[in-house]
């Protein structure tokens, strides 16, 4: 008989909120970028003006509508995803194969998408000086139904980040492990989490190239599917427009996340004897 530690459900949610106050200033400049009007600065050059114009502490402007996001959204898929895992891991006295990972982390990440809905109209209105609960007051006056405007696209951006991060990360892990190369330490976590970050980043592109073009582009599109065939139009690469500053902020922010939520389970998790 061994004892392993497990993750407990709400681990996900502190890990998901210390990477984000380390890697807040890159969603920062990301939001900046995506709502010029012309591609008129990269992103050095728009980290440079937001520092000039509101000095270095702009770049922590909304940090706490972002925390009010990862302890909803993150703590819900994370919940779910690794409560069911290790459960059915338990069951089975085994590891999930790679599909059943896929179909819980969509699943996961589609109700945590939903969930965190109105805490990501919070990060997507806030502003400077303006707490959390003044924009969802404002929020809820408007009706409940404006708090969830926006669902179906979260929800969805939600699964496939989640497939990649959660199912990914998983998958990784156990075929680095499975090497016999390393054992179960900071290195293993690193590496498996920069796969995941890859893995989540392609998979979420393409979604987000589209909702950025439905938010800012001068052109009137009918529908999601409209745009989505416009994007078509102008090649595959269309969808994978700014992968790399979206791989800046997606990786670092799934490495720091799965650190964290491996020490919290080594030093805190619930002891399990197998």
């Amino acid at each position: 008989m061994t004892e392993n530690r497990i993750s407990r459900w709400y681990f996900g949610g502190l890990s998901s909120s210390a990477a984000a106050c380390l890697t807040h200033p890159l969603d920062l400049i990301k939001v900046h970028l995506q709502t010029q009007q012309e591609v008129r600065v990269r992103m050095i050059g728009m980290t440079v003006n937001v520092v000039r114009r509101e000095g270095y502490l702009a770049l922590y402007s909304g940090l706490s509508a972002s925390l009010c996001r990862q302890m909803t959204y993150s703590l819900s898929r994370f919940g779910i995803y690794e409560t069911v895992r290790d459960k059915v891991n338990r069951k089975n006295k085994g590891l999930m194969p790679f599909y059943q990972k896929v179909l819980l982390g969509a699943f996961g990440g589609f109700a945590g998408g939903f969930i965190g809905t109105p805490a990501d109209l919070v990060n997507l209105f806030h502003v400077p000086h303006v707490f959390p609960y003044n924009v969802l007051h404002s929020k809820i006056t408007e009706g409940i139904r404006k708090l969830f405007s926006g669902a179906t696209m979260a929800s969805t951006r939600g699964a496939l980040v989640s497939v990649g991060q959660l199912s990914c990360y998983d998958q990784s892990k156990q075929l680095v492990l499975a090497t016999g190369y390393l054992t179960d330490n900071i290195l293993t976590h690193f590496l498996a989490s920069v796969i995941a970050g890859g893995c989540a980043t392609i998979l979420c592109q393409p979604l987000d190239v589209v909702k950025t073009r439905l938010m800012n582009s001068k052109v009137e599109y009918r529908s999601v599917f409209h745009c989505l065939t416009e994007t078509a139009k102008l090649g595959p690469k269309a969808f994978y427009k700014g992968l790399v500053p979206a791989a800046i902020r997606l990786i670092p922010h799934t490495v720091f996340t799965f650190m964290f939520l491996e020490q919290l389970k080594q030093h805190f998790g619930e002891v399990v004897v197998t």
